[in-house]
């Protein structure tokens, strides 16, 4: 779970702040001065990386058994600037935090066949 936690948050902050870069400084460094660079350089990464964010969202979601509403806010969080801090933080509260103390408090399962 741990793992999972992990790359849940590594990508979900990656993610806000490429697209916090693309909107608020790619957008308008292409329309105001012409400069596309930026705009279509990291808007590429962030596209990249967003799939992989969903992927590991979806994946923590199963983990945690979410309903299906609830994975998909976590799933779309990347699409709004911000929105990954504020959903990476409800997550957190409500759902990470409470499964990752009720797994420390569990004995540990026997690895086997």
């Amino acid at each position: 779970m741990h793992a999972a936690v992990l790359r849940y948050r590594v990508l979900a902050y990656i993610t806000g702040v490429l697209i916090i870069v693309v909107c608020f400084v790619g957008v308008p460094l292409q329309f105001a001065a012409d400069k596309p660079w930026i705009d279509n350089n990291v808007g590429t990464v962030h596209g990249f990386l967003y799939i992989i964010y969903v992927i590991f969202a979806y994946i923590l979601a199963q983990k945690l058994s979410l309903t299906r509403a609830q994975t998909v806010i976590m799933m779309l969080a990347g699409t709004v600037p911000v929105m990954t801090f504020l959903i990476e933080r409800w997550a957190t509260r409500r759902f990470i935090d409470p499964a990752l103390a009720a797994e420390a408090t569990s004995p540990p399962q026997p690895v086997g066949r």
